[in-house]
């Protein structure tokens, strides 16, 4: 696809090439688990809800597409720099200072690194200064469907997507690990977005799921973690999720049906009685 007189180490050819695959594959990512995600995940009967808003999924969509390529500039350039060799990464299990042992402990090191990062920076787009103009556009979402995931401002996105990139500039990390992370944290996005709640028992105090983010979304302070609870608890912010004490919003949509079914039923006595009323 090239012509032989540009080599391939030649530093436009790879940020040319590092910009073409991450927009397709952060596209393919987003369009392919979000649909998943959306067709046979998430429950459709929270688009009744009344804090979901109209064509919310199309306008959902479009604020992502919309979002990535800008999102994808400052990535390309911390890609750029892995790609000149300015990263710990590593390409053969023998370059690894610990070998397979760490290899398999990387992929737990960096969800713990990453997942204590992205809730100091997700806390601090709360503040007031930043909130209104960075972090309130992915708010409007007030109860999300699975594309709300990737529907940030372009520097909101940037910074919460910051560790994944940091980590391996610190620790040593082998690429195909890396890349298979990278592909893991854009699918997690995409579930703690998707209104599916259920999480085996003995984890709900440990995975902040979508139940969790979901009362993230709602209740504003709260539950800022990416894929643990353990830095809400640490930092104060932790809040048993509403869906687990049957105050979600699938409670509140069950809760209106039977008020809606009440006065129907109300409606048909009503009138019933005015007929008979008529008919002495």
């Amino acid at each position: 696809m090239y012509p032989e007189f540009w080599p391939e180490d030649e530093p436009f050819r790879q940020i040319l090439g590092l910009l073409v695959l991450t927009n397709l594959g952060a596209l393919v990512i987003y369009l392919l688990f979000g649909s998943l995600s959306y067709y046979f995940i998430f429950d459709h009967s929270l688009m009744k809800h009344p804090q979901f808003l109209e064509n919310q999924v199309q306008r959902e969509i479009k604020f992502a597409l919309q979002s990535m390529p800008w999102i994808s500039i400052p990535t390309v350039a911390l890609f750029f720099a892995e790609v000149r060799g300015y990263s710990r990464l590593y390409d053969n299990i023998d370059d690894s200072p610990y070998g397979w042992f760490g290899a398999i402990s990387s992929m737990f090191s960096f969800l713990f690194f990453t997942d204590m990062c992205i809730y100091w920076i997700h806390r601090f787009l709360h503040h007031k200064l930043v909130y209104k103009r960075l972090h309130k556009p992915h708010h409007i979402w007030k109860v999300a469907s699975p594309f709300a995931s990737h529907a940030f401002h372009p520097i909101d996105g940037f910074l919460q997507s910051l560790p994944y990139h940091i980590y391996p500039f610190l620790f040593p990390l082998h690429k195909v690990v890396y890349l298979g992370l990278y592909i893991f944290v854009n699918i997690w996005t995409v579930s703690i977005h998707d209104g599916d709640y259920r999480v085996p028992k003995f984890l709900k105090e440990v995975i902040n799921g979508s139940a969790h983010h979901t009362d993230h979304h709602l209740y504003f302070d709260y539950n800022y973690g990416q894929y643990f609870t353990l830095w809400d608890k640490i930092g104060g912010s932790y809040k048993n999720p509403s869906s687990f004490e049957g105050k979600g919003p699938h409670d509140l949509l069950r809760k209106l049906r039977e008020e809606s079914e009440l006065n129907k039923n109300s409606n048909g006595h009503e009138n019933k009685f005015c007929e008979n009323g008529k008919n002495k």
